[in-house]
């Protein structure tokens, strides 16, 4: 399913070449779709998750002088609690966020280990209404790839993990005020979200505010049933491409999702 990243300007068609996002006060009862980034619109799990893992690890042994198994065990548990391991570092020990940010998203060669979607801006512009990222990743780091992927320009907004701050308070998914505040912000309301994702626990958490849900699995690494889906989950899909307005099926699943939009 997954594909080396191809050139996709030259053979894009002119009017989404000279697509620009609107700066007006949006709609209401338009889709807003929020799209994770890492095993959402890229295959993560090929050489950048290991990487940031990696990096993550090293960084908490030379910080914490703590033990690699200890490292480990602290990186994993804080993702799984929090959502995302700078947080449980950020509230149990003196570390320094945006230095940890840009340290673990360092790459020496990001394009190389991109992996994704072949016709992925076409898939992306096709869908109705509005496009947001919603990452727990930084900003520098979200733009880069999305700028490697050529799609940055079809995103309203990026939301990253430094946006999700609340004051001091360092937030990320599946937080429930950062979402609330993040679509006030934008001028969106909740039940037009929908939130494109590959975390299940995300999904779970954010099923409660009420907003549409779809679940990728094409990048996540392991074997799944081919088959079900949660029932926090509206749509369960492989590939992005399943969202497409092209065909019959996509047609299918997107309207279900988007009619409830409507006011």
């Amino acid at each position: 399913m997954s594909a080396r990243r191809q050139p996709v300007s030259p053979d894009l068609p002119a009017p989404l070449r000279r697509r620009r996002i609107s700066r007006s006060r949006p709609r209401a009862g338009a889709p807003v779709w929020l799209f994770d980034l890492d095993n959402t619109l890229h295959h993560a799990s090929h050489a950048i998750f290991p990487e940031i893992n990696r990096a993550m690890t090293q960084y908490i042994i030379d910080t914490l002088q703590v033990e690699r198994a200890e490292a480990d065990r602290l990186r994993n548990d804080y993702t799984e609690r929090y959502g995302a391991a700078l947080l449980g570092l950020t509230r149990h020990h003196p570390i320094d966020p945006h230095d940890f940010l840009r340290v673990v998203h360092t790459f020496s060669d990001l394009p190389a280990m991109i992996r994704a979607e072949r016709g992925l801006a076409r898939i992306v512009a096709a869908l109705p209404g509005r496009k947001l990222i919603l990452t727990n990743a930084p900003e520098n780091y979200a733009r880069a790839v999305l700028r490697e992927l050529r799609i940055e320009r079809l995103f309203e907004r990026v939301i990253a993990i430094e946006h999700m701050r609340d004051r001091r308070t360092w937030r990320a998914k599946p937080d429930h005020t950062m979402l609330r505040r993040t679509l006030r912000a934008a001028h969106a309301r909740l039940s037009d979200a929908i939130l494109v994702e590959d975390t299940r626990g995300h999904l779970k958490r954010y099923k409660r505010l009420g907003i549409g849900t779809v679940w990728i699995t094409g990048h996540l690494p392991g074997h799944l049933p081919v088959t079900g889906r949660p029932h926090y989950v509206d749509q369960r899909i492989r590939s992005l491409k399943s969202l497409r307005l092209g065909t019959r099926s996509g047609r299918q699943k997107c309207s279900r999702l988007t009619r409830r939009t409507k006011p």
